[in-house]
This record gives structure tokens, C-alpha cells and sequence, in this order.
């Protein structure tokens, strides 16, 4: 199944790591094989593991070759190994085998169009230092959640809302429409969620800050 989590300070405020691995272990049912970090001045990326492609050296955060874009993703891209076969041909160098390294090297082809280009249930995390560009997405069905809060001083996104909540500044004031939606249609329609300052990322979309 697999989660990830991340931070992203807006003014360079070094992220919190404390924070960051308290985000992970809440979601460590999602993932119990692996965990893996990156952290970079106002950014930080974490990733559980549920082990199911390269067993061996799939290990997440995932990089490019000078590493300078770093990924998480939860779930699995159907068409890696044909984007793959593609990319080496170009001249991409990979070093593992986990469908997830196609998403750095897609986006040093195509920026924020990568997305266009994968197949699957997905939802990731893509940092680009040399912009320092954080890129989210989740696949066109929406079948890998992915929920945000973001308040004008930062940016913290994670597979389940509980990853959210691990930081204070997270208000638990409740959105009635959203709970009015649930009454109503047993579900609540993205963006919205049961917290007030805390959004889905809607199905076939991506975020950058």
C-alpha cells in the first residue's frame, strides 16, 4: 500500500525532522518494509514501504543521477518498464529497478508533463532543488488518496489526514458543508475534507509551490 508525507516551508525555515518522522510512523501500517527520508534546508520528503517492485534496491527517496530531483510515490506505475526502455535511450541512467525512478527522469524530459506520461494508481512527491520546485500529483481515478494544508507560511501533504494533524498549526475545526456532504451522500467529495484547513488533491491534478 505504501504513504508518504512531506513539508515545505515557504520562507526557508529549515524543515522539521522531528515532525517529519512523526508524520511517517502514523502511517507506518501503510507501509511496515521500509522507511526513507530527504531532507533539504525548507524541504522534507517522507516515504513507508510496502515492498512489491525491486525488493532489493527500490528504496524510497528516489533520485536522478546528480541528485537534484528526488521522489516518493505510492503505488505502481503499469507502463514503467516501456517509459523506461524509452528514457534509457535518451540517455537516462537508472540504478535501481523500481517503477518509481521513471518519475525523476520523466520530469527532467518534460517538467510537470510527466504526469501525461504514466500509467497506474498514483500519487507523488517530486522535488526539484535546482528551482526549488515541490511537485505533487495524484493519478487520473484518484484511487491513491492525497491530502494538503497549506497556509501561506507552509506547505505539509501526506496520504492520510492523520499526517497532517502531527503538526499544530493544523486546525481541528470541522467543515459542516463536508459534513453535511456526509450525511447526505455517505462520502465527501474532493477537494474537501472533514477538517476545515485540510483539502484533497483532486483526481488527474498536481500542485506545484
Amino acid at each position: 500500500m505504501c504513504g508518504i508525507c512531506g513539508i515545505m516551508n515557504k520562507h526557508d525555515e529549515p524543515a522539521n525532522r522531528q515532525l517529519l518522522q512523526k508524520m511517517c510512523d502514523v502511517i507506518r501500517h501503510r507501509g511496515p518494509d521500509d522507511e526513507g527520508y530527504f531532507i533539504r534546508k525548507n524541504v522534507g520528503l517522507g516515504m513507508r514501504r510496502l515492498s512489491i517492485i525491486d525488493l532489493s534496491t527500490g528504496h524510497q527517496p528516489i533520485h536522478n543521477e546528480d541528485e537534484t530531483i528526488w521522489v516518493v510515490q505510492n503505488g505502481e506505475i503499469y507502463n514503467f518498464q516501456q517509459v523506461r526502455n524509452s528514457l534509457e535511450k535518451r540517455g537516462h541512467r537508472f540504478y535501481t529497478k523500481t517503477d518509481t525512478e521513471v518519475i525523476v527522469h520523466l520530469y527532467e524530459e518534460y517538467g510537470e508533463d510527466c504526469v501525461r506520461h504514466l500509467r497506474g494508481m498514483f500519487a507523488f512527491a517530486l522535488y526539484d532543488s535546482k528551482l526549488n520546485r515541490l511537485m505533487i500529483a495524484r493519478d487520473r481515478i484518484g484511487i491513491k488518496p492525497l491530502y494538503y494544508f497549506e497556509n501561506g507560511e507552509k506547505l505539509l501533504f501526506g496520504s492520510e489526514i492523520k499526517c497532517l494533524l502531527q503538526d499544530p498549526a493544523v486546525s481541528l475545526e470541522m467543515d459542516l458543508d463536508a459534513v453535511d456532504s456526509y450525511l447526505t451522500l455517505l462520502y465527501i467529495p474532493a477537494p474537501q475534507s472533514i477538517f476545515k484547513e485540510i483539502k484533497k488533491l483532486l483526481p488527474g491534478h498536481y500542485l506545484i509551490i
